[in-house]
């Protein structure tokens, strides 16, 4: 497996993110070693603020600062391919349960416990995952544009158009695809920030091959794991609120299913948030961190 890392340099001077960045070593199934990138702020209960496609963590900058000043420390971490992580330069190297397999070395090795988990987009697929293999460490949700799914239910127009573009564009461009999911869109500048991770298409293969990961069809690899996390969401009563918004065609509807499974869903303030895409921590980051924060301090 041949390991690629962005050079340092091409994360400097980015706007609105001057995090220090930590690295962790997860251990792969090949026993390869991998770092794990985060950058955190602030101190006391744990906010575990999980990225999507083609995103990294530089999507939760507008709202790590509100969590760190309200007395809470907020994580984001880059799944491995994405933002600063290394990145296995194949499409073959990466599948659902490896990302599954490599977020939680990570999450062991940072201990981290209470946790609130802010999840969007594959930030759900694999953060929910997370949480039916590691419960105790979990104590509140809240999903964003996401979905788990199970093999079905899935194959509307939108997905499938976007599946097929990213195995297919001669140049993927994470910075276009952000604007692209957002109602308000975004500067040259941060589109940069988003590109700054895929040097050249060679760092890509991880953001490519994203969406063809999706379990779909019920002969899919990942269906049965997926099924596994969906009996512990069915008995999981611990809060769980989702906030989707109103703009996001991949994933409408699918905070509604949540919401009917999950027992920690019912009684709760659910939110449909108004004028966001579905990279609502764009369009409306600090909407999306009050939600968060009414759901800790109810």
């Amino acid at each position: 497996m041949k390991i690629l890392t962005t050079p340092a340099e091409a994360f400097q001077a980015l706007p609105d993110y001057p995090f220090a960045p930590h690295f962790t070593t997860v251990d792969q199934v090949d026993s390869v070693n991998l770092n794990m990138h985060h950058v955190e702020q602030g101190e006391g209960g744990v906010v575990l603020l999980l990225h999507g496609e083609p995103s990294w963590s530089y999507l939760y900058r507008k709202m790590i600062p509100i969590f760190a000043e309200a007395g809470y420390r907020a994580v984001a971490p880059d799944l491995i391919g994405f933002g600063r992580s290394d990145k296995p330069s194949q499409q073959e190297d990466y599948s659902y349960q490896r990302h599954v397999d490599w977020l939680r070395a990570w999450l062991v090795k940072q201990d981290l416990c209470d946790i609130t988990l802010v999840c969007q987009d594959w930030g759900g697929l694999i953060g929910l995952r997370l949480l039916a293999l590691e419960p105790k460490r979990f104590a509140r949700v809240v999903a964003a544009n996401t979905f788990l799914p199970i093999g079905k239910d899935l194959a509307n127009d939108a997905f499938l158009k976007w599946r097929d573009f990213a195995s297919n564009v001669p140049v993927f461009d994470a910075g276009k695809v952000v604007r692209k999911g957002t109602v308000n869109g975004i500067s040259d500048e941060v589109m940069a920030a988003y590109n700054a991770p895929y040097p050249d298409e060679s760092y890509k293969a991880g953001a490519r091959v994203f969406p063809s990961l999706v379990p779909i069809n019920e002969q899919n690899v990942a269906v049965p794991e997926c099924r596994k996390a969906w009996q512990a969401l069915c008995a999981w009563d611990k809060p769980f609120l989702t906030a989707f918004s109103d703009q996001d065609p991949i994933t409408a509807g699918f905070d509604k299913i949540f919401q009917k499974k999950v027992p920690g869903a019912t009684g709760q303030d659910h939110t449909v948030i108004q004028g966001g895409g579905h990279f609502l921590q764009e369009d409306k980051g600090e909407e999306l961190a009050a939600i968060v924060l009414g759901l800790l301090r109810p």
